[in-house]
């Protein structure tokens, strides 16, 4: 089906959202929504608008038309610090991580716990540290020591490191862009098992990827777009890996699919490259 409703206030929702960089579109009418629970694969070929679709979401960019609603009201997201107050997490590939400092600081980056000396204030290290360590646990992520600087860990640890982080401070909505990119078969099932823990605490969780194979085996749902809109969305009972390929690869949906996508809004503007 093209858009897939269960009857419960979605988490977080798009409706109709246009965003235009100049006589660019980079989406046109993109009608996009999660509920706590449930993972969303999204998917679509360089260039689709996935990256512009999440910035659209956390307040990097503001939709040129449209509305974004959150738990049912509707929100305007100026800025990622808005996202991250209402529970929007997002970890993007490159772990946006400071390599020197260790995993209790960049754990609690711009967040620090403090405490006071007279009218001088300082960093709670005692605090940052087991406070991390048991967050990060929670989450099924082990660490050897806080204050181990993040540069000497690995690629996936340093993911896990991300994700944990996100988890703990996101509470709602949790977006993964492309976190398994340059990761090892065994960090990538590490990585999988941390969404599925994310899932499992409630949180909704939208998950960019090019790997097909790996989101048509973890999600619940796919939102495939090409070209700035919405292809289809699909639950995986109703798609096989293959059709999601197809459509990721083509921008079209299988003819045996076509009967349950509605006519798509017809769009009064030619796109403009």
């Amino acid at each position: 089906m093209s858009e897939i409703t269960t009857g419960e206030t979605p988490l977080i929702e798009m409706q109709n959202v246009h965003r235009y960089f100049g006589r660019v579109r980079a989406l046109r009418g993109v009608n996009f929504h999660v509920n706590s629970g449930e993972i969303v694969g999204l998917v679509g070929d360089n260039g689709a608008g996935k990256s512009t679709l999440i910035k659209t979401l956390t307040g990097v960019h503001t939709p040129t038309r449209g509305q974004i609603y959150f738990e049912g009201k509707p929100v305007t997201i100026p800025s990622p610090q808005v996202a991250r107050q209402i529970g929007i997490e997002t970890v993007y590939q490159d772990f946006a991580l400071v390599p020197l400092l260790s995993i209790a600081r960049n754990f609690w980056l711009g967040r620090e716990p403090t405490w006071r000396f007279g009218p001088f204030q300082f960093l709670d290290h005692n605090k940052m540290g087991e406070l991390a360590r048991e967050a990060l646990a929670d989450v099924g992520i082990t660490i050897r020591d806080p204050n181990e600087e993040v540069g000497q860990m690995s690629g996936g640890e340093r993911q896990s490191i991300a994700i944990g982080r996100a988890v703990y401070f996101g509470k709602k909505l949790l977006i993964l862009d492309e976190p398994t990119s340059a990761l090892s078969v065994g960090e990538t099932r590490k990585v999988m098992e941390y969404t599925r823990a994310a899932k499992a605490r409630g949180m909704g969780v939208i998950f960019i990827t090019h790997n097909i194979a790996q989101i048509h085996e973890l999600a619940d749902r796919f939102a495939i777009i090409s070209h700035g809109k919405k292809v289809g969305d699909f639950t995986k009972d109703d798609v096989s890996l293959e059709e999601v390929e197809h459509m990721v690869m083509t921008g079209e949906v299988p003819d045996r699919l076509l009967l349950d996508v509605p006519e798509e809004e017809v769009d009064e503007e030619e796109e403009v490259a």
